[in-house]
């Protein structure tokens, strides 16, 4: 099934969303059904909805919900909300604002734009796949591209989207045709979005993989173990700082060290001209729980406190490259997202 899709109502039930719930993967797969924007906003805190284009399409579809189900003099409240409800991923207030533009012209103009948006992420997915995939035949060996190790970090495949995905959407257009010999995944603390979610992607797709503990990167990328990085992206700033999750800054570090091409993957909307420079960038702490226990399991001694910052931020400089649904970045020939398409 999509991540997050739109159900149409029937006599009985409201049009609301469905999607499914990452916090419980792989041990579980489950479908909620959100019907109010309170709802909503709990998921997307507590990650069972999750990835930058996956939020883009959840806050427009939550925007469809408050024009749909509350009182017009709630509806502003309730999508001011759901817009901050996770600060540094741009496509959430992105997918809000789209479809909240379309609330003069009433309820059906607001769920025909949040659909949009939903098919927009799909087409960026494959478009994302394709670009990246060339981009690797062009830059890499012969013999590399041609049986390619991919590394990557956290979820960036079709759970973090509706369909396919944007970092992982690459290696699995590498996988269908012939041309990945291996996947890399890093499991990703705190919250081991590898493990947990693109590990079992990539056994969805069929595709050889090996998962690592995040320590475990540095050393195989200068060991010659991979021939390039795949990353996502939750916001890109216009001179090309990314932001992406916690331990992308240390993986484009080792890949720098390795000389190994590392790629950004992230569709155009997460490109926000708006912000300057990384430094910008809000960057959201969870809070110590996350750090020091797993699923209810304490892990580290009561009482301490834990920084946990979701979210880093990997300078212009160290990326190769950043592919989009629209064109292929190359900051390492200073290319810049802020100029024209």
């Amino acid at each position: 099934m999509r991540a997050i899709d739109w159900t149409d109502g029937t006599t009985e039930r409201p049009g609301h969303i469905r999607l499914l719930d990452q916090s419980l993967l792989p041990q579980s797969e489950t479908v909620l059904e959100i019907d109010t924007v309170d709802d909503l906003i709990d998921a997307i805190k507590r990650l069972a909805v999750r990835g930058a284009p996956a939020l883009g399409v959840a806050g427009a579809l939550g925007v469809a919900l408050a024009v749909q189900n509350l009182d017009p003099a709630e509806v502003d409240k309730a999508i001011d909300k759901l817009r901050v409800a996770r600060p540094t991923a741009v496509n959430l207030a992105l997918g809000v604002d789209l479809a909240r533009a379309a609330r003069p012209d009433g309820a059906a103009a607001v769920l025909a734009a949040a659909l949009k948006v939903r098919d927009d992420d799909i087409a960026a997915s494959s478009a994302m796949a394709k670009h990246g995939a060339a981009l690797l035949g062009e830059i890499l060996s012969d013999s590399a591209a041609s049986s390619a190790r991919l590394m990557t970090i956290c979820n960036t495949g079709g759970l973090a989207a509706v369909e396919r995905g944007t970092a992982l959407g690459v290696v699995q257009e590498m996988h269908l045709t012939g041309r990945l010999k291996q996947a890399i995944a890093l499991e990703t603390r705190p919250l081991l979005q590898g493990s947990r979610l693109t590990a079992w992607e990539l056994l969805q797709m069929g595709a050889p993989f090996d998962l690592i503990v995040d320590s475990a990167a540095a050393s195989i990328l200068a060991a010659g173990g991979a021939d390039a990085v795949l990353v996502g992206a939750d916001r890109i700033a216009a001179n090309g700082d990314t932001a992406n999750k916690i331990g992308t800054f240390a993986l484009a570090l080792a890949a720098d060290y390795a000389g190994v091409p590392f790629i950004v993957v992230a569709p155009e909307s997460t490109v926000d001209t708006q912000t300057a420079s990384g430094a910008e960038i809000d960057i959201e702490d969870r809070g110590s729980t996350e750090v020091a226990e797993i699923r209810g399991m304490r892990l580290a001694p009561e009482g301490i406190a834990a920084a946990n910052p979701a979210f880093d931020v990997t300078p212009a400089k160290l990326i190769t490259a950043i592919v989009t649904d629209k064109r292929v970045i190359r900051p390492d020939r200073g290319d810049r997202p802020d100029q024209p398409l």
